[in-house]
Parts: structure tokens; C-alpha cells; sequence
């Protein structure tokens, strides 16, 4: 088993930045993909950014340029750092991990909110 933990979210003016950080615990040794996705309402869940064990990284066309994954040097934390907001970009981010076997493991997520 995995647990995710997601925290960060805040309201921000368009423009403004913000860093999500997502915490992981347990079985993580077979881990091989983390990411982000977000869920606005009335849209489906969509993918932001991912990134994988050996550190390809991949970002939705809306966000590259303004937004960033990483992951921390223990490699249980891993983070989206939100540049350039925009109204569009509120939802609520969800951080996901995908093990060996293709099970795939959610957060509670956490609200983005960009407005003025």
C-alpha cells in the first residue's frame, strides 16, 4: 500500500505562484511513475505532469512553460511548482503513483483557486 498526501493549495491571483507538494509513504519501492492531475468542476480528472523513476517528464500542453514537477533527494516527496496562474488553472490537484504492476494510488487532494 501507498498513501499520498497533498498540501499546498491556496487561493492566488492570476499571475501568482504556488508550490504543491505531495508526501508519499509505504510501499514505495515499486514505484515507477508519480504525477499530478486536476479536476475542475464539471470536467473530467486531466493530467498535468508526470514524472518517472528515472526522471522522464512529461506536462500537458496548457502548462508547459509555467509549471514544473520535481522530486526531493529521498524521492518520497514530489512537488508542482505553479508559475504564471491562470483562472483556468483552478481545480482540485490530485497527486497519483503508479506501481510495477500498474495499480495506481490517489491523494485527497487539494483546491487551486486563481482569482482576483
Amino acid at each position: 500500500q501507498v498513501q499520498l498526501v497533498e498540501s499546498g493549495g491556496d487561493l492566488v491571483q492570476p499571475g501568482g505562484s504556488l508550490r504543491l507538494s505531495c508526501a508519499a509513504s509505504g510501499s514505495l519501492v515499486s514505484i515507477n511513475v508519480r504525477g499530478w492531475f486536476r479536476q475542475a468542476p464539471g470536467n473530467q480528472r486531466e493530467l498535468v505532469a508526470t514524472i518517472t523513476r528515472g526522471d522522464v517528464i512529461n506536462y500537458a500542453d496548457s502548462v508547459k512553460g509555467r509549471f514544473t514537477i520535481s522530486k526531493d533527494i529521498t524521492k518520497t516527496t514530489v512537488y508542482l511548482e505553479m508559475n504564471s496562474l491562470k483562472p483556468e488553472d483552478t481545480a482540485i490537484y490530485y497527486c497519483n503513483a503508479v506501481n510495477s504492476i500498474g495499480k495506481v494510488y490517489w491523494g485527497q487532494g487539494t483546491q487551486v483557486t486563481v482569482s482576483s
